[in-house]
């Protein structure tokens, strides 16, 4: 897979690509990060790849020719004959799509990714109409410029492409991930023991403890460490649901719930347990 992004400060990206999993992914050859300066495609020997906003305004837009002329030299296709099966052309903004795992997951099946990061007031609408194939926000805030976001997408897509994770289910059962029904038979076992995770089912992910077993007072839950897998799956599914419930309740409207979890979630809602 390779990610392109197009922005005005590529020292920017020196250091995010360098560490972790990133980083392994990078050196192993399961991605490839080109990061291009759209200064060099200026027209001018200044540089110059703002202006000010017709109509009147404060701040400063992004031209369009530079970035045109940029996508041209890179080799991107025209917006009308691009496969978008194969690639995408992503406009960062707060005006975008927010990001969700389920987009992470799209833009993972692709094979070239390019992103553009917006600066100033932002980019001339005409870069969006005629280049972009979309536009994503990394959430309902506004920053300084796209550069931020290009690295939280990066860092969200290439974490799902194989190979990548020590563990291949470290996406799969977490936050935002599959729900029990999308995984493939088999899967709820384990060399014939049950598997003592359920699937997120893009809900929250449950808590997480390790050693030691008490600290400062504070215990880990008897049941996880009593080895009786279906009763740590059963307390692993209700914490989540509650963890989910007290975060981001939105997220429950949607979701697949038994008849019992609802209730549960109502009476938590009451103030009864």
């Amino acid at each position: 897979m390779r990610f392109e992004i197009l922005t005005i400060f590529p020292e920017f990206f020196d250091t995010p690509f360098a560490h972790g999993v990133l980083g392994r992914a990078v050196s192993d050859g399961v991605v490839e990060i080109a990061v291009e300066d759209l200064r060099r495609h200026a027209a001018d020997k200044r540089g110059t790849v703002d202006d000010r906003p017709f109509g009147g305004g404060e701040g400063m837009v992004l031209k369009p020719e530079p970035i045109f002329a940029a996508a041209r030299a890179m080799g991107i296709a025209e917006k009308a004959q691009r496969d978008t099966k194969r690639e995408t052309v992503v406009m960062l903004s707060a005006q975008g799509r927010p990001l969700t795992q389920a987009m992470a997951r799209e833009l993972a099946g692709l094979e070239r990714v390019t992103l553009l990061c917006g600066r100033y007031e932002g980019v001339d609408e005409r870069v969006i109409e005629m280049l972009c194939d979309r536009e994503i926000s990394i959430g309902d805030y506004v920053l300084s410029g796209g550069e931020l976001a290009a690295a939280v997408v990066v860092d969200a897509v290439v974490r799902l492409l194989p190979g990548v994770l020590g563990n291949a289910d470290s996406n799969r059962y977490e936050s935002f991930g599959a729900g029990d029904a999308e995984l493939v038979e088999g899967e709820t076992t384990v060399e014939g023991v049950p598997r003592a995770v359920h699937g997120a089912g893009g809900l929250l992910d449950y808590p997480h403890y390790t050693r030691p077993a008490e600290y400062e007072g504070a215990a880990v839950p008897e049941v996880l460490t009593g080895g009786d897998h279906a009763a740590v799956r059963r307390w692993r599914r209700e914490a989540a649901l509650r963890k989910t419930w007290r975060n981001r309740p939105e997220l429950l409207e949607g979701a697949e719930l038994s008849r019992e979890e609802r209730q549960l979630i109502e009476k938590w809602g009451r103030g009864e347990v």
